[in-house]
């Protein structure tokens, strides 16, 4: 009897230092949640419910929740450890609201190595003989101060007949390096090296270095109605080489470009699996403003399952002066699968 009397004894208190340590979280419509908070981002907290285990719930619709200590990383990229809670759907810090225009993060992921690739494929047999593929393959990473980025691109076609007649419609190589370092919060320069062959443009190499600035408008920011928005501007000087089949240029040597470009990202709220982005580089020669190089895309990415993504997009190429009976665009229609880590 008294060992029994003393199990329930033991459980009574067990459960009661059970509760006492138990997270309670009070939402906007008046429910509550009791668990434990297991993660903490600038928008949303992870809470494992003790009864309906690990709920992602928006900070818009959290009325009460003490967080605990958590990193805070400033939009200058500066830490801080600070004590949070959420009061009527913001973070509160020390008593006082927190400035999430200021916030880049809470609880940063560590940086690493990201990168995708992508690829698409078409053949024909038959009264029609033809192949076409395209890949694209990148990897980025961010430190404090710097940001890299290196890229290839492939694009491949052949048509015909047959096996005898084939004819190779389309050949062409891109790759890229390029480099970010930021000396206050959003400004920073850059230097980007890329190099271009299209055999079906006479094209047998392109070589451009360049230099200049940039601002970082927007990286990751978040808005309420709309989703996730990453903008930046470039401007700067670069160098150009081209070696044509025939290269009669008086400028084989190479010229100077003045060089501006953007690139945005967008993540739709609501929708954070899908990913839209555009880019743009205008690069006119100094010296004959009416030389000039164009070079812009626009698409989306989905991810599919684990790490796969479907992948769509435009790439348009223009060149105001190209080789002798070349056109002046080039347009690419890419729709493919990709793996992105």
């Amino acid at each position: 009897m008294k060992a029994t009397m003393k199990k329930g004894i033991a459980a009574l208190f067990l459960a009661i230092a059970s509760a006492a340590s138990a997270d309670k979280v009070e939402l906007k419509s008046g429910s509550f949640l009791t668990g434990s908070v297991k993660s903490v981002s600038r928008d949303a907290v992870v809470f494992a419910s003790d009864d309906l285990g690990a709920v992602t719930i928006p900070v818009a619709n959290i009325a009460r929740l003490d967080v605990g200590e958590h990193v805070v990383q400033r939009i200058d990229r500066s830490e801080t450890t600070r004590a949070l809670a959420v009061a009527d759907g913001a973070f509160v810090a020390a008593g006082q609201p927190l400035d999430m225009a200021d916030v880049k993060a809470i609880d940063p992921v560590p940086e690493r190595w990201h990168g995708s690739v992508t690829a698409a494929y078409t053949g024909k047999r038959g009264n029609t003989y033809e192949d076409t593929g395209a890949v694209r393959a990148e990897t980025t990473r961010k430190w404090e101060k710097d940001r890299f980025l290196a890229r290839v691109a492939y694009d491949y076609g052949m048509n015909g007949t047959s096996t005898t007649d084939n004819k190779k419609t389309t050949d062409e190589w891109e790759a890229e390096v390029k480099h970010d370092h930021f000396w206050f919060a959003k400004t920073y320069t850059y230097e980007d090296v890329l190099w271009e062959r299209d055999t079906i443009k006479d094209l047998n190499a392109r070589y451009t270095v360049g230099l200049g600035a940039g601002y970082q408008w927007l990286d990751d920011t978040a808005f309420a109605w709309t989703g996730r928005w990453s903008f930046s501007q470039e401007v700067g000087a670069n160098w150009i080489k081209e070696e044509w089949v025939d290269n009669d240029d008086a400028q084989a040597g190479g010229f100077a470009a003045v060089r501006y470009a953007h690139h945005l990202l967008f993540v739709p709220k609501g929708f954070e699996n899908c990913s839209l982005f555009h880019n743009l580089k205008f690069l006119p020669e100094v010296d004959d403003w009416e030389k000039y190089l164009i070079r812009a895309d626009v698409g989306f990415q989905v991810k599919l399952i684990g790490d796969f993504t479907f992948d769509a997009r435009i790439e348009w190429d223009y060149d105001s002066k190209p080789a002798s009976d070349m056109k002046k665009d080039d347009f690419l229609y890419l729709v493919g699968l990709g793996y992105k880590w």
